[in-house]
């Protein structure tokens, strides 16, 4: 078993030195650990020598069937301890940056101050999701999920919508159109390895998409939202980012008349038939309490 958790380590890693990190322990021993378990197993298992951590096919096929067991040991574990209100083991959750700092951080917080013998490890990322290697028991994803064969269930409703700053609106004037935003300067957020300078308008009846261009662009949402706020551009935000500057006047929406595509809040799990009773609790608590976080007074026009 403990080569077990320790080999999942290793496949969900970028890198031998990104698996000591989690493991908590130096390079030279997880290179020696791993060794002695292709040794035992007489079989390669990743291949060395490459920036990147690849697998073999044979660590492909031990990585896949070794969730499965390490699944099925939770849900016994779970079964056995269905009985007691006490929620124990580890949960590890990833999400954005800045929905992960501002609202889920704390709301995990809050879940394990009412399940004290259970931990929970929170990875923040401005990173794309990268489902694929199953580095999460749980992911809080704003938007349309990347992989279908996740499972999902919505935590709250959200949208992307374009605002100003109002000495930006005095100085170069108010879009009437979707197309007058050419001409002016939008601040483009990198969130993903997708054309971060196109931006989406509409609905799935009339969907209606616009080229944006300006000289500031970033990965960090708070970077892009301090630079509209200083009145340097449009932006394009989640509700639940920019509704207090909204509310205090700091930043005014733009086109209002002009529908935006939602981008709800997700929670993704892998699509296991067991689902274990510390994560399924975890996101009833998550879908319980993010919506009063992030709803306010302002109401967006839809």
């Amino acid at each position: 078993m403990d080569d077990l958790h320790f080999f999942q380590v290793v496949a969900a890693s970028e890198t031998l030195t990104a698996a000591a990190r989690e493991l908590d322990c130096s390079l030279p021993v997880v290179s020696k650990r791993l060794s002695a378990l292709e040794r035992r197993l007489d079989v390669r298992l990743v291949r060395r020598g490459t920036r990147r951590l690849t697998l073999t096919a044979e660590g492909e096929v031990y990585a896949a069937r070794l969730r499965t067991i390490l699944d099925q040991v939770r849900e016994l574990e779970d079964l056995v301890t269905h009985r007691s209100a006490d929620l124990r083991g580890s949960i590890v959750v990833q999400s954005t940056l800045g929905l992960g700092r501002a609202h889920v951080a704390p709301l995990l917080g809050e879940f394990t101050a009412l399940h004290p013998r259970l931990s929970i490890q929170l990875r923040t990322s401005a990173l794309p999701l990268q489902p694929h290697r199953r580095e999460f028991d749980l992911a809080v994803h704003v938007g349309t999920p990347p992989d279908s064969a996740l499972r999902m269930r919505r935590l709250a409703r959200n949208r992307r919508v374009p605002c100003a700053a109002p000495s930006y609106v005095e100085r170069r004037g108010t879009p009437e159109r979707v197309e007058d935003l050419v001409d002016h300067d939008c601040i483009v957020l990198r969130q993903n390895e997708g054309d971060f300078a196109v931006w989406r308008f509409g609905d799935d009846r009339n969907p209606r998409q616009i080229r944006v261009h300006g000289r500031l662009s970033s990965n960090d949402g708070d970077v892009v939202t301090d630079w509209a706020l200083q009145g340097r551009g449009v932006i394009m935000r989640s509700e639940w980012q920019i509704r207090s500057h909204l509310e205090s006047g700091a930043l005014v929406r733009v086109l209002p008349g002009v529908p935006t595509p939602p981008a709800d809040i997700y929670a993704l799990l892998s699509d296991d038939v067991h689902v274990p009773r510390r994560i399924s609790d975890l996101v009833d608590h998550l879908a319980a309490r993010l919506p009063d976080r992030i709803t306010g007074p302002v109401r967006l026009s839809r």
